[in-house]
């Protein structure tokens, strides 16, 4: 790393603004300092879980406001609704696994219901007050196959219609087969509405049938919940406990995927939910071949195929049975140019008609076309690139904490505990890309009128890749030189230092550049001039000699570009 990318734990400190970009709220200081204790009090908590290929933590930077269960614990919390429906309406616990199914497990709105007008839910759920007595002795009909059996070889709901045992077996198979809508069950005669609960089940289905009604029981609490979702990774078996009212939808599971719990995308801060349906519908869409063609073909004057030119001359010729002779720029027989209309790399008809105006309306479309696509392109291998490192970050990661972390501990005479910080600066850096990856997504749809903004924001996002890169650089490169030590080293502590100061001036930079975003870019004004400039300088909290290190990708960014901003609007 270059000397004037070195972090400076003063300079940002010389400044008395209240800066909004700076991370401090009022009074708070631009950069929190770091000691050895402090990894004793990281922002990430590691779990210890049986996946191993999993990157396991829980964020603690800002209140939860989700709970991830296991299967066991929707287990215990569907049990212990169904016993507090149970115990307040003393029924059975099969009639409150009935209730709670049907009112899609929301405990207060059984209870409701349910001393609104007993006789009304009874009826809707199919639970009946007074069962009828179960049959006599002797033998009775089946009413399905119509055969005679001993009272013991039928069975019934609470309504008593009986049915042998072997048709209740074929019934409930089939119900079980057909899904999740086995959970409703009613009794087999067409006029009854009686409820089949758990319990008849369990008596009559087979193993496989009963582990079925059982998997969709458990789910249905999950699925059927407005307030759980079950976590969308691949193989992860977590649900999702959310609690509203924070506006931030952001979560993490256990499985290390981040997801939106509004729409269940991948996490997208600072993008809404609506810009990446539009985003994630636009990279699979076949509007953007239809571009692309428009863009970089023109169709045969006489058979109108579309046809690519990727080098050579401007006369061209259509492919068989056509093979029609024209010229490129200007769509004209070839038989009509020459070297009066400019030979062979050149047209005058075309630049004649150009200059005048005179373009065609398929010429224009073209045009527009092409512009479409290279800003298209622009955004989406920058949205793309991040998405790769981030995925390099994580495998990176992985690799630190299963190897490298045992290593240092061992050459550098430092407890595993104490070397949290390289752990932090990971787990930072993963973040940060899927932040960067998306303010792509942003700047895609940002409406090309609003030139100020536009600015800002690609100013910004320059400062935030330069940033970046720095703390990537110092976690990656200047790590290794301890990890390839055979010795312990003097200046450990020092980069102990830097490199927990470059995280924590990163996390407040881009804690606050989401903000921003998600806010519209309110900072700046109708004028097109940023209403707090001053504090632009230090988004993060970094020194001005900081930001002039070039990230991959990024612009680099000078002082006099910021006066720019500030005077002239832009």
């Amino acid at each position: 790393m270059e000397s004037e990318d070195d972090f400076d734990m003063h300079d940002a400190n010389e400044s008395g603004e209240d800066d909004f970009y700076s991370g401090r709220d009022d009074d708070a200081g631009a950069i929190p300092t770091y000691d050895d204790s402090d990894a004793d009090d990281a922002d990430y908590e590691f779990i210890d879980n049986d996946s191993d290929d999993s990157v396991d933590y829980v964020s603690h930077s800002h209140q939860q406001n989700y709970t991830i269960l296991s299967e066991v614990d929707i287990r215990q919390r569907q049990e212990d609704d169904i016993t507090r429906i149970s115990t307040v309406l003393s029924i059975s616990k099969v009639e409150a696994g009935i209730l709670l199914r049907y009112y899609s497990w929301n405990v207060s709105k059984v209870h409701d219901e349910w001393f609104a007008d007993e006789e009304k839910v009874r009826r809707s759920v199919g639970l009946l007050e007074k069962p009828v007595v179960p049959f006599p002795d002797g033998e009775m009909i089946c009413g399905i196959c119509f055969e005679t059996y001993p009272y013991d070889l039928l069975h019934a709901a609470a309504c008593g219609h009986p049915f042998c045992n072997s048709c209740w077996s074929g019934y409930i198979s089939t119900a079980i087969s057909d899904g999740p809508g086995c959970l409703m069950l009613r009794c087999p005669d067409p006029s009854c509405v009686a409820a089949v609960g758990q319990d008849m089940i369990n008596q009559l289905a087979s193993d496989e049938d009963r582990e079925k009604y059982s998997r969709y029981f458990i789910r249905s609490y999950v699925e059927d919940n407005r307030k759980t979702k079950w976590c969308p990774a691949p193989g992860c078996d977590y649900a999702v406990d959310f609690i509203f009212g924070s506006g931030n939808y952001d979560v993490t599971c256990r499985c290390s995927y981040s997801f939106c719990w509004n729409c269940t995308e991948e996490a997208h801060r600072p993008v809404d939910c609506d810009t990446v349906a539009r985003w994630i519908l636009k990279n699979s869409a076949e509007s953007e071949n239809m571009n692309w063609i428009l863009a970089n073909s023109k169709p045969c004057p006489k058979c109108k195929r579309p046809i690519e030119k990727n080098h050579g001359c401007m006369h061209m010729t259509c492919t068989p049975p056509c093979r029609f002779e024209f010229c490129w720029l200007c769509l004209g027989a070839w038989s009509e140019h020459g070297e009066v209309t400019g030979g062979y790399y050149a047209c005058n008809r075309y630049e004649t008609a150009k200059k005048e105006g005179t373009f065609d309306e398929e010429e224009k479309r073209r045009e527009m076309a092409k512009l479409s696509v290279e800003k298209y392109t622009h955004y989406y291998e920058r949205w793309a690139t991040n998405q790769s490192s981030r995925q390099k970050a994580l495998a990176d990661l992985q690799q630190m904490q299963s190897v490298h972390l045992e290593k240092l501990s061992e050459t550098q005479c430092q407890p595993e505990s104490q070397l949290k910080f390289i752990t932090e600066a990971w787990l930072q850096i993963i973040e940060c890309r899927r932040v960067l990856k998306w303010t792509y997504a942003y700047g895609y749809y940002l409406p090309e009128n609003e030139h100020a903004k536009r600015h800002f924001f690609e100013y910004l996002q320059g400062e935030a890749e330069s940033g970046l890169e720095r703390l990537h650089q110092c976690a990656e490169k200047e790590l290794q030189v301890y990890l390839n030590a055979e010795e312990q080293l003097k200046d450990f502590n020092e980069f102990r230092s830097k490199l927990a100061g470059l995280t924590s001036v990163t996390r407040n930079f881009f804690e606050n550049l989401v903000r921003a975003l998600e806010n519209g870019l309110s900072d700046v004004n109708s004028r097109g001039a940023c209403s707090r400039m001053g504090s632009s300088k230090s988004l993060g909290g970094g020194s001005s000699r900081g930001r002039s290190g070039k990230g991959k990708g990024s612009t680099p960014r000078s002082s006099g570009s910021n006066r720019n901003i500030d005077d002239s609007g832009h």
